[in-house]
């Protein structure tokens, strides 16, 4: 991915709205921008490129599953 940038102009109530969002991450992310970009990458992406669940939460899951008896 490059790492060029470009400006992206939205309404100062989204701004704010965002800003406060990002405070309230614990420190995920640094900045407005960083939230945007995640944000707009997971919008963006291809469904092929869905996350899958890394081998530790799909144990996790089993795990839980298990204890409900649905395992």
């Amino acid at each position: 991915m490059s790492s060029d940038k470009v400006p992206v102009y939205i309404s100062k109530d989204l701004y704010e709205k965002v800003k406060e969002r990002v405070r309230g991450s614990q420190g995920e992310f640094g900045s407005v921008e960083e939230y945007v970009e995640f944000v707009l990458n997971e919008v963006v992406k291809d469904e092929g490129e869905a996350e899958a669940y890394t081998p530790e939460e799909e144990e996790e899951i089993k795990r839980r599953l298990k204890a409900l008896g649905y395992l």
